[in-house]
């Protein structure tokens, strides 16, 4: 309530002091949410991760072409970003399709990297990705890469037999430290990537 006092010359009345701080928090509020956030982060967003555009370098290029040779997207050309496993296709990039595919395996990985539906969405969500578009693609397979903490390495090394051990625990198709898949699948051999790593990357540096 209200005080009933009297008020002296030059003092503002109790519900004139209230109102002005009333609009003052008011415009506090529209100018943190107006304000972007520090260092790219999302408001309310953990910390250590920064929402962020990954800068496509022919060494990142080529790596993106290895593994989409890997995972047997690479020779359908533009068509590979709507492959299902299995080597159907589907249509609306719109979003991942989520169509389970039954073969030798059961799966319902899609696009040029074979994302399955869980993955898809914690790098849609962390990248803010808007579709199932081949630069969402591009972008989301970094983010995995990057998850996996090898991309420096690739950025400086190129991408190296230790390279495609930690990757073969993200992609079936990569050969482990015995050679073998991680997953019990068909797998390419490490020299079989490094030579077509080397001769994509040569290809795009010309």
């Amino acid at each position: 309530m209200l005080s009933s006092l009297p008020l002296r010359r030059g003092q503002a009345s109790p519900s004139t002091t209230a109102a002005a701080t009333a609009l003052g928090l008011l415009l506090l509020a529209v100018t943190s949410l107006a304000s972007p956030s520090q260092g790219g982060q999302r408001s309310g967003d953990d910390p250590e991760l920064e929402q962020r555009v990954y800068a496509i370098t022919p060494e990142r290029q080529a790596l993106l072409n290895t593994i989409r040779y890997a995972e047997g997207t690479w020779k359908q050309g533009g068509a590979g970003y709507r492959t299902l496993y299995g080597g159907g296709r589907f249509g609306s990039l719109a979003r991942h399709p989520e169509i389970v595919v039954t073969k030798r395996y059961r799966s319902a990985a899609a696009g040029a990297y074979q994302f399955l539906p869980n993955t898809w969405r914690e790098a849609a969500e962390r990248l803010e990705l808007r579709s199932f578009d081949p630069r969402s693609q591009d972008q989301a397979a970094l983010y995995l890469v990057d998850r996996r903490g090898v991309l420096d390495q690739i950025d400086r090394l190129g991408l190296t037999r230790e390279v495609m051990a930690v990757l073969a625990r993200e992609w079936a198709s990569f050969p482990s430290t015995h050679g073998g898949s991680a997953y019990g699948q068909p797998v390419k051999t490490p020299e079989e990537l490094a030579r077509f790593y080397q001769d994509n990357l040569a290809s795009l540096r010309g």
